[in-house]
């Protein structure tokens, strides 16, 4: 973020000013909530959408969300390993390299449940990405407890829910 890196508060006298202000409750709640939409890549209508939900379930609101944002099939695309970044994944899954449980799905929102499995579709396997990619997978494994990775069909399945203690996003979500 800018202001974060420049250190000094925007317009003609920012620099100028001797004095940082403490940044309001207001202001730390707005940072946090811009700081997960850009790590996860959303936009804030849909961002609303996931707060209502979360708020409508029971538990901390702030947990179920991150739990929320965490089972998208792109997330999951980037946890299992199939893509270096979230952009990537999400470009992987329009793309349409993905089934969900045998089902071609190229909605980058679709919600991951337990026991669905995340398969590269076999036309998928033989290109050149998918085939570096694979080898690449073998030398690295870091897969988050809450997901299983089975390399030798390149697939992986949600074994249960991302609890916030399984989330090393660096967000205060309270």
């Amino acid at each position: 973020c800018a202001i974060e890196t420049r250190n000094f508060i925007p317009g003609d006298h920012g620099r100028k000013a001797t004095f940082r202000r403490k940044t309001s409750d207001f202001g730390t709640q707005l940072r946090e909530k811009q700081k997960a939409r850009r790590i996860y890549g959303i936009m804030e209508r849909q961002f609303r959408r996931y707060f209502k939900e979360a708020n409508r379930r029971a538990g901390l609101t702030g947990a179920t969300l991150l739990s929320m944002l965490e089972s998208r099939l792109d997330n999951v695309v980037y946890r299992l390993g199939f893509a270096d970044s979230r952009a990537q994944a999400r470009q992987l899954v329009g793309h349409g390299h993905f089934l969900v449980n045998g089902t071609k799905t190229d909605i980058a929102s679709f919600q991951v449940k337990i026991g669905d499995t995340v398969t590269v579709r076999p036309s998928s396997r033989s290109s050149v990405y998918f085939k570096d990619r694979a080898q690449l997978m073998q030398s690295i494994r870091n897969v988050p407890g809450w997901l299983n990775l089975t390399l030798s069909d390149m697939s992986g399945s949600m074994v249960n829910n991302p609890s916030r203690e399984d989330i090393e996003i660096p967000l205060n979500e309270q």
